[in-house]
């Protein structure tokens, strides 16, 4: 009897947990308490405000470019803990003879709105729509992360210059199961990012730059998108982390490089 006491106490222990998962599933995907503050931006940057569909608004930030020669506008969508103010300045430091722009996610203050998949995927097209007029060279989509899931969807639906893509996972849902085993996390699942099987029915030039020693998105999940894509102009491996690359030594070359990669007719 009290082996069925045990193995009932467990089972109902393990279901808590499944339930608190579920519930907390979009804080961990999207935690964007770890991205609210920014750094000074440059003088000539703005803020532009733009609205959703059910009356949300969500934060555009844009920066110029330090010279008049047109060439592809660069949009950034930055990581699930990333401010997107430090995305947008990292990018303007690294390109300034572009113009830069990048997307506070729904949620992310001073967006508004609480984040989700569809969310992102839909404020990236109207972002890209706001910036389209003014982008007589085209625009090339630059994801790190989870923000490459968001530049792979907008590529499906809006043209592209090209996309780069920094530490790309191919499924949001494959990773969550490689982080959490002991969980059903393709059944809990509410938020879809299937980034790999989307790049395989696009034709766009695309480059990838991982990080070596990375443990939040290992060699497994970011092979796929290396592999799925039909026009890969650059894959670059980088001796880092998924968190200290930004600071390594060969990465502005890298992205410049990949930038360059996609742009190159």
């Amino acid at each position: 009897m009290w082996l069925l006491k045990l193995a009932l106490a467990a089972a109902g222990l393990y279901a808590a947990v499944v339930a608190v998962a579920y519930v907390l599933q979009s804080w961990l995907i999207f935690p964007a308490g770890f991205a609210a503050f920014g750094p000074d931006l440059p003088a000539g940057a703005r803020h532009v405000e733009l609205a959703t569909q059910d009356g949300e608004r969500f934060v555009l930030v844009r920066l110029p470019a330090r010279q008049a020669e047109p060439r592809p506008l660069l949009l950034g969508f930055a990581g699930n803990a990333w401010n997107a103010d430090a995305l947008a300045l990292m990018l303007h430091q690294l390109f300034p003879e572009h113009e830069v722009a990048a997307l506070h996610y729904r949620g992310y203050a001073p967006s508004s709105g609480s984040p989700s998949a569809s969310a992102l995927f839909e404020d990236a097209r109207r972002a890209h729509d706001h910036l389209a007029t003014d982008a007589k060279a085209g625009i090339v989509a630059i994801g790190l992360s989870l923000g490459a899931a968001v530049a792979v969807d907008l590529a499906t639906v809006r043209p592209l210059r090209g996309i780069v893509m920094v530490t790309p996972f191919d499924s949001l849902k494959e990773l969550a199961a490689h982080h959490y085993p002991w969980l059903p996390v393709r059944l809990l699942l509410r938020h879809r990012m299937e980034a790999a099987e989307t790049l395989r029915d696009l034709d766009v030039p695309t480059a990838v730059i991982v990080a070596e020693n990375d443990t939040i998105v290992p060699a497994a999940r970011s092979a796929p998108l290396r592999e799925a894509a039909r026009d890969l102009r650059s894959h670059i491996a980088i001796a880092a982390g998924h968190n200290d690359l930004y600071g390594h030594p060969d990465f502005a070359g890298a992205l410049r490089a990949s930038v360059a990669a996609v742009t190159h007719d």
